[in-house]
């Protein structure tokens, strides 16, 4: 995903109690459903399904539990990837939302149309009127991929990732799972390189979301890549694709 000021400096929702858990270690494998498998398979989606290996979708997927019946939200879905599998995950008694918040919406002109011309029965794809994570119901899962470093961009900054974080705990059931997958950052780095190679420290990332109150619920390393330094910017035809990437899970107790 591309840089995106995301304007989240205002003060967000109530303040929520830091979770006092011990965070659980990197999860093992998951086995994946049926439902996941008969989703990947859809003919319907044959023209992206070359890329569901590369992007570990059906390890991904299962391990962050979404299921039939699930109301989801997708936010800053680029072209609709993963909203398309969503969609045929929680099926005819789910929902799934893909956002973009309004400060995004120059980036949803490339592709809300197409996705709109999907006619997903399951699914509403809009741009928000505001621009923090907002829901009109409480939502199972908040799902986010290679789009969390953004919100830090432009000066924003921790302020900014608290005031989203924050959000998203609201609008999740209790029990609710908030996943995060972006491109790694060296450990000790912080928000330092989020504007410029687009990657955030990991550890950061734990430490900042269990802040307003979620549990740590473990790691999947599907994504993970060792050849990966963190030296270069993700778009590097180097590295592009094959970034070293994290996987976090959290609950809403």
């Amino acid at each position: 995903m591309k840089a995106i000021a995301l304007g989240l400096m205002l003060a967000a929702g109530t303040t929520v109690a830091v979770a006092q858990q011990k965070p659980a270690a990197s999860a093992k494998p998951a086995a994946v459903p049926a439902y996941i498998t008969a989703a990947l398979a859809d003919p319907a989606r044959a023209e992206q399904a070359g890329d569901d290996a590369r992007r570990q979708a059906a390890a991904v997927l299962a391990f962050s539990g979404v299921k039939p019946g699930d109301t989801v939200i997708d936010y800053l879905p680029g072209k609709g990837y993963w909203t398309r599998i969503l969609s045929g995950i929680v099926g005819p008694k789910g929902h799934v939302y893909a956002y973009w918040p309004a400060a995004a919406q120059r980036y949803a002109e490339k592709s809300l149309g197409a996705i709109q011309a999907l006619n997903l029965p399951n699914a509403t794809v809009q741009v928000q009127a505001v621009n923090i994570p907002a829901a009109d119901q409480p939502i199972d899962l908040f799902w986010t991929v290679q789009n969390y470093h953004d919100v830090a961009n432009k000066d924003a900054g921790e302020p900014a990732l608290r005031a989203f974080d924050q959000a998203v705990f609201k609008l999740l059931k209790s029990g609710g799972t908030y996943v995060i997958i972006d491109h790694a950052d060296t450990v000790g780095k912080g928000l330092a390189d989020t504007n410029t190679t687009h990657r955030i420290d990991p550890d950061y990332v734990k430490r900042q979301v269990q802040s307003v109150g979620f549990r740590f619920v473990g790691e999947s390393r599907v994504l993970r890549n060792p050849e990966d330094d963190h030296s270069k910017n993700v778009f590097d035809p180097a590295i592009r694709g094959r970034t070293d990437q994290f996987v976090y899970k959290f609950r809403k107790p």
